[in-house]
C-alpha cells in the first residue's frame, strides 16, 4: 500500500463508508457513495482514452462533482488540472494549452466559451459537462471533440471494482498558480510528497501519518469532524483543506460560492467544528456578517478558523475573536509552490513570524543559511517533500526548484530573515517590495496598517513611479459600508502610529470596491493600474 492520494481515500472509505463525506447545498454524499461514483467516472475516462498522465481540465464552481472528478482521476491515473472559472477566453486558451490538456470536465455553465475555443487547443480531445445549465440552444461543440453529459457517463459503468496496484506515490497531481504577478504556472507534485507537504500527512495537530493503514486506523478510531470550505476549490488552499479533512474521515461541507451569511446559517445547520477561508477577502466580510447577523445563528460548534492562501491581518483576527472569543484563529502559511509551511503568527510589533522548522530555511542568493540574528535578508526555502518542476517550464523550474548537493529544494519568492532564536520573520513577496529612495518597503506590512484603521475594508499597496526616489508608496482603498468618505490624511496619520515615515502611502486612491482573484489573492497588476494608469 502507497501514500497515492486514491489509495488514501479508498481506505478510509472502506472503514466508514456510511459516514458523510461531501455536501454541497441539497446533494450529500456517504464516503461509499463517493468512492463507488468515482469508481465509474474513471472507468469512463479510461473507456475514452486517457492514459497515465495526462492532464484533464476542472472547470468548476464548488460542488459534490469536483470532488469526484478529482478521485476518479487519482483512480484513473490522470493527473487533475484546476481552471480558474473566472479566466476570460485567452486565459483559458493559455492554459488548455499550457497544461496540454486532453480531457475537461466543465460546469454547463461554461461549457458555450470552452466550446468556442475548442478548435484552437492541440491537444483536447473529450469533454463531460455537468448539469443541463438551462440553454435552450445547444451548444456548437466542434466535431473533433468528443462530448459526454456527466450523468450519462457515470450510469454507463458499474459502481465496483477490485483495487488497481499500478497506483504508487509516484503519480502526479497538477496544481496551478493565481498567476497573481504572470500567467499562472502548473506546479508538478508527486502524491507522496503532496501528502506529507501540503497535506501534513493528515494530522494537522499532531505527527504526520507514515502509512496507508495508520490514516484508515485514526479514521476508525476517531469521533468525526465537520469542515466548511468557503473558498473556492480550483484554490491550492481548499485542496489542501478538502484532502487534509477526507483522510481524516471528515464531513466537508462546500459552499457554491461565498456568502458570508450563508457562513452563518451553514455552521448553524450542519454543526460546523472547522472553517477554511482565504485571508481578509473572506474574513473581513464575515466579520461584518457577525456584527450584523451573528446573534441570529448558533455559532457554539465552531472552534477553529483557518486561512490558507492568503494572511489574515492581526485587526481582522482580533475583531474575528471579538466576536467568536472561543475559537482558534490559524493564520497558515503556505504557497503552491511548497504547500503547508507552518503558522504565522503577527508580535505587537506587527512582524509575521513563522516558527522554526527542521524543513523550512532561509538562504541567500548562493542557496547558503542565513545567520540567526544576523538582520540579512533571504528567500524562504524547503526541502525534502517539495514539487518536482513547474510544468512544461524547465527555465523557471530550474530556478524555483534547484537541486542542491543532491537534494531538490523549492527556493520561493518570500523574503524573510532569522531572530537570533532561530524564528523567521517573513517580510513578503520579493517581487512586490517597493524600493524608495534606496529604504525596502514590502507591501503586506503597510496593507496590515491601513487595515487596521476602522473605516477600512480591504487595502492593496503597490509602488508609483516617482522622479526623485525611484517609487512611492501608494494604497488602494477600499470603505467599509457607511463610510462614504475618508480624507487620506487622516489615514496616514492612522499610518505613522506604527510605520516608518517612509512606509506611509503617499498616494492613497480610494475605490468602491478591491479587486481581487475569486481564491482572494491580489491582484497588484491592477492596483498599479490604479494609481498610476499607464505604468503598471
Amino acid at each position: 500500500m502507497t501514500l497515492n492520494l486514491a489509495t488514501l481515500y479508498e481506505a478510509v472509505a472502506r472503514v466508514v463508508p456510511d459516514r458523510p463525506a461531501v455536501t454541497c447545498g441539497a446533494v450529500t454524499r456517504t464516503y461509499a457513495e463517493l468512492d463507488r461514483r468515482a469508481n465509474r467516472l474513471a472507468a469512463h475516462l479510461v473507456k475514452a482514452g486517457i492514459e497515465p498522465g495526462q492532464h484533464v481540465g476542472v472547470y468548476m464552481l464548488n460542488s459534490v462533482e469536483y470532488v469526484e472528478v478529482m478521485l476518479a482521476c487519482f483512480k484513473a491515473r490522470a493527473v487533475p488540472v484546476n481552471i480558474n472559472y473566472r479566466y476570460v477566453e485567452s486565459e483559458l486558451l493559455y492554459l488548455f494549452e499550457d497544461a496540454q490538456l486532453h480531457a475537461l470536465v466543465v460546469e454547463s455553465t461554461y461549457a458555450r466559451g470552452v466550446a468556442a475555443l475548442a478548435d484552437r487547443t492541440t491537444h483536447l480531445r473529450h469533454v463531460l459537462v455537468v448539469g443541463d445549465g438551462g440553454d435552450a440552444e445547444p451548444v456548437p461543440w466542434p466535431e473533433q471533440l468528443a462530448v459526454a453529459e456527466y450523468e450519462e457517463a457515470l450510469a454507463a459503468w458499474p459502481g465496483e471494482r477490485g483495487p488497481r496496484t499500478d497506483l504508487t506515490g509516484d503519480d502526479r497531481f497538477v496544481l496551478y498558480t493565481g498567476g497573481t504577478t504572470g500567467m499562472p504556472k502548473g506546479v508538478v507534485w508527486r502524491h507522496e510528497d503532496f501528502f506529507f507537504a501540503a497535506l501534513l500527512g493528515a494530522n494537522p495537530y499532531g505527527e504526520p501519518h507514515t502509512s496507508v493503514e495508520d490514516v484508515a486506523g485514526a479514521v476508525q478510531g476517531a469521533s468525526a469532524l465537520t469542515y466548511l470550505i468557503a473558498m473556492p476549490l480550483m484554490h491550492g488552499a481548499a485542496s489542501y483543506t478538502l484532502f487534509i479533512g477526507l483522510f481524516g474521515g471528515a464531513h466537508m461541507v462546500l459552499l457554491r460560492g461565498f456568502d458570508a451569511v450563508e457562513i452563518l446559517r451553514s455552521v448553524e445547520r450542519h454543526g460546523v467544528q472547522v472553517l477554511g477561508l482565504v485571508g481578509d477577502a473572506q474574513a473581513r466580510p464575515l466579520v461584518e456578517a457577525l456584527r450584523d447577523r451573528g446573534d441570529e445563528f448558533d455559532l457554539s460548534s465552531l472552534f477553529v478558523v483557518g486561512s490558507g492562501g492568503a494572511i489574515l491581518s492581526q485587526s481582522t483576527q482580533d475583531a474575528l475573536k471579538e466576536r467568536l472569543p472561543d475559537i482558534m484563529v490559524r493564520n497558515s502559511f503556505g504557497a503552491s509552490e511548497s504547500g503547508a509551511d507552518g503558522v504565522i503568527v503577527t508580535g505587537e510589533d506587527g512582524l509575521m513570524r513563522l516558527q522554526p522548522s527542521p524543513a523550512v530555511r532561509v538562504v541567500d542568493d548562493q542557496h547558503d543559511d542565513v545567520a540567526p540574528g544576523s538582520g540579512r535578508l533571504g528567500r524562504l526555502a524547503r526541502s525534502g517533500h517539495v514539487p518536482l518542476a513547474y510544468f512544461n517550464d524547465p527555465e523557471k523550474s530550474s530556478a524555483t526548484f534547484p537541486v542542491i548537493d543532491g537534494v531538490r529544494w523549492v527556493v520561493l519568492g518570500d523574503l524573510a530573515e532569522v531572530e537570533a532564536d532561530g524564528t523567521i520573520v517573513v517580510h513578503g513577496r520579493g517581487s512586490g517590495c517597493i524600493n524608495s529612495g534606496g529604504e525596502k518597503i514590502f507591501p503586506e506590512e503597510v496593507e496590515q496598517a491601513l487595515k487596521a484603521h476602522p473605516a477600512v475594508m480591504d487595502a492593496l499597496v503597490a509602488g508609483v513611479p516617482d522622479e526623485r526616489f525611484g517609487h512611492r508608496v501608494g494604497a488602494v482603498v477600499e470603505l467599509r459600508r457607511g463610510n462614504a468618505h475618508l480624507d487620506p490624511e487622516e489615514l496616514r496619520t492612522h499610518c505613522r502610529s506604527t510605520l516608518a515615515g517612509y512606509k506611509v502611502p503617499a498616494v492613497i486612491e480610494i475605490v468602491e470596491q478591491v479587486r481581487r482573484s475569486p481564491s482572494g489573492k491580489a491582484d497588484y497588476r491592477w492596483a498599479k493600474h490604479t494609481l498610476a494608469p499607464g505604468a503598471a
